[in-house]
């Protein structure tokens, strides 16, 4: 099996070692101060009502085209955040990109008196449920789990900020700090054009110096916790395989290979020839035949043809992902190469977009996830470890982690996300929210 050049990889940190070598003073627990024993016993605390929040949010179905579910989650969370002492603004999109629209929170300091970083702090509020979906909106289904939509991704990871951001309240830890929230109302399915739907974000983001998104908390297979420090971008391709339609007598002759078996040698092409660690590419969907139709808005289409006639037309749409953009710009130039070696009687055009940029793994997003894992050490939670980039999908961090340093992951924990069966550990609310706070907390002295 043949590989993009070696030489040409790019030259990011080894994840493995350079984290090995920062959390290598994070062995031992170091305890806690007062005020972050207070804080801790806050989150604590407050525990049953953060479940309760959990549940009126999740009672309100916020499915992406849902605009008035949204709108009606983020009052929930906006009053809480009200509370808290924070100023809140509604920021609506065009009524043509058929978006809810974001809800920003900001408390600052005094001028010249902030203390510490700047935090931006990012969720969402839209869940892939919409009103017809069969999925229960919430059920308890014990003591420690329950089940419903965006339970884990991402309502619980919204709570988790919340319980986080009202235990340093309590203790009084919020005073002279800078901390902005963006929940978003389209994270499942991005507005379009992204230059639009994310430019609050962007322009939030350069006035902050770290990024934390609750997304998701991941565990191990050993069951330790893990956060995001790096995740691939998304992209597309767009495939266009045109053959030469004839009478099936004379395919691999005078009719050529048409074009079925021309998008089959370029796909199986893709699959031998345009290997890299973290990349992937999946022809989501493709259609083939004489008479061709891809509705691209709604993800459907028809194709007709007969089985005695060569095949003139077949049209495939899929996903491309990547860490970098150098092992981007490998990928398509092989991907073209290979399109380019075309069978008698056929010929195609590729063409691709870019949708969600990656998340590199840095060194500044490699310390934030060492600091997290001694606030993890220190409250007696156990150490912190990394998420393969290629294990994530993609996430609005994406869309600052280019300018600040970032971490992602420090939401709930659960399982099944995106089906009827998603739910979440309610046991992780409380510890995902003491890790959080005490980063938020440190991060800010």
């Amino acid at each position: 099996m043949s590989r993009l050049p070696n030489a040409d990889m790019p030259r990011q940190p080894a994840l493995s070692l350079v984290l090995s070598l920062l959390l290598a003073t994070s062995a031992q627990a170091q305890g806690l101060s007062a005020t972050e024993q207070r804080i801790l016993e806050e989150v604590k605390a407050w525990q049953p009502e953060a479940i309760g929040l959990l549940e009126r949010s999740a009672r309100i179905n916020s499915g992406t085209f849902n605009l008035a579910g949204v709108r009606a989650t983020g009052e929930v969370f906006r009053k809480e955040l009200e509370a808290l002492g924070f100023k809140t603004v509604w920021i609506d999109m065009p009524r043509e990109m058929g978006r809810a629209g974001h809800l920003v929170a900001n408390r600052s300091g005094p001028p010249g008196k902030t203390l510490g970083k700047r935090l931006l702090l990012l969720g969402h509020l839209d869940t892939v449920f919409e009103p017809d979906a069969p999925a229960p909106l919430w059920e308890r289904e014990n003591a420690t789990t329950a089940r419903g939509q965006g339970v884990a991704d991402m309502k619980g990871g919204n709570v988790v900020a919340i319980a986080a951001l009202r235990a340093l309240h309590r203790a009084g830890a919020l005073e002279n700090t800078t901390i902005t929230v963006v929940f978003t109302g389209d994270e499942e399915e991005a507005g379009h054009p992204r230059e639009v739907s994310r430019r609050d974000m962007i322009e939030l983001a350069k006035l902050s110096d770290v990024a934390l998104s609750f997304e998701g908390a991941v565990t191990g297979p050993d069951g330790q916790p893990m956060a995001t420090v790096g995740r691939r971008a998304t992209a597309f391709f767009d495939l266009d395989v045109k053959g030469r339609q004839g009478h099936s007598q004379g395919v691999f002759g005078p009719a050529g290979y048409g074009a079925v078996y021309e998008a089959a040698r370029i796909l199986d092409g893709f699959r031998q020839q345009v290997v890299e660690p973290g990349l992937t590419f999946n022809p989501g969907v493709i259609l083939g035949g004489t008479d061709v139709t891809l509705d691209e808005a709604n993800a459907t289409g028809t194709a007709a043809g007969k089985t005695n006639v060569v095949a003139n037309t077949v049209t495939v749409r899929g996903d491309l992902r990547y860490l970098d953009y150098a092992q981007r710009d490998r990928a398509h130039a092989r991907m073209r190469e290979i399109v380019a070696q075309s069978l008698p009687g056929a010929g195609a055009t590729i063409a691709f977009r870019d949708s969600y940029p990656p998340m590199a793994v840095t060194p500044g997003n490699l310390k934030l996830l060492a600091l997290y894992s001694q606030a993890s050490l220190d409250a007696g939670l156990g150490p912190v470890g990394a998420v393969p980039a290629e294990k994530r999908g993609a996430g609005d961090i994406q869309f600052v982690a280019p300018l600040i340093d970032s971490l992602d992951g420090l939401g709930a924990s659960g399982d099944a996300a995106h089906s009827p069966n998603e739910h979440v550990d309610l046991t992780s609310l409380e510890r995902s929210a003491i890790r959080a706070a005490l980063l938020m907390y440190r991060l800010t002295r």
